[in-house]
């Protein structure tokens, strides 16, 4: 599995799935940046350095986090500057599925990847995304086969063990929740 970082991502909506994958010996997670290694800086500031090349023929998840709304935030100047929701469409294939938490279903928006399909975000960010074409359905967590999507920022949390209990079982799923003292909430939407 890889995250795609970049300038202004909001690090709870990266570090929800990341906890949860961290806690499942079989799940291998990097983090990448478009279009390849460097310092990225969250949108508190702090400074991770992305060692991993993008190389989305080498993940079978790609997770996009959110990083806040409106002008001047990093979603925003993302969808801007055009180069990571055109990297995000060129990566889609048969086998990889595309995640995202928050407003970074606005990235995958603005790829074109989320129209006619359902899928959510986070409540301030519905109506943007109904504007992209996206078919917006209640759920914490939306799976629509290679498209997953998690409403707001917390909710990163249940995508992650959402991702678990679908490619690895309920078994799984229920360790990491055992291990993170964390229950689920809300609902899990599968549209497929």
């Amino acid at each position: 599995m890889h995250t795609v970082l970049y300038d202004g991502a909001e690090e709870q909506d990266f570090v929800g799935p990341v906890a949860v994958f961290g806690m499942v010996e079989q799940i291998e997670h990097t983090y990448v940046t478009v279009p390849g290694p460097r310092t990225v800086t969250t949108n508190s500031g702090i400074e991770m350095i992305v060692r991993a090349p993008w190389a989305p023929g080498d993940a079978d998840v790609i997770v996009v986090p959110g990083g806040g709304y409106g002008d001047g935030s990093g979603v925003s100047e993302q969808i801007r500057l055009r180069v990571l929701p055109d990297a995000l469409a060129a990566a889609r294939r048969p086998g990889l599925v595309l995640a995202s938490v928050c407003t970074g279903t606005l990235l995958l928006a603005a790829a074109g990847l989320t129209g006619g399909r359902p899928c959510t975000t986070h409540h301030v960010a519905l109506d943007d995304l109904r504007a992209f074409g996206g078919e917006v359905v209640s759920g914490r967590v939306v799976d629509d086969g290679d498209l997953v999507t998690a409403g707001g920022v917390t909710s990163g949390l249940d995508l992650g063990l959402w991702l678990v209990e679908r490619f690895l079982g309920p078994d799984a799923a229920l360790q990491a929740e055992t291990i993170l003292e964390y229950e689920r909430r809300g609902t899990v939407r599968r549209t497929r």
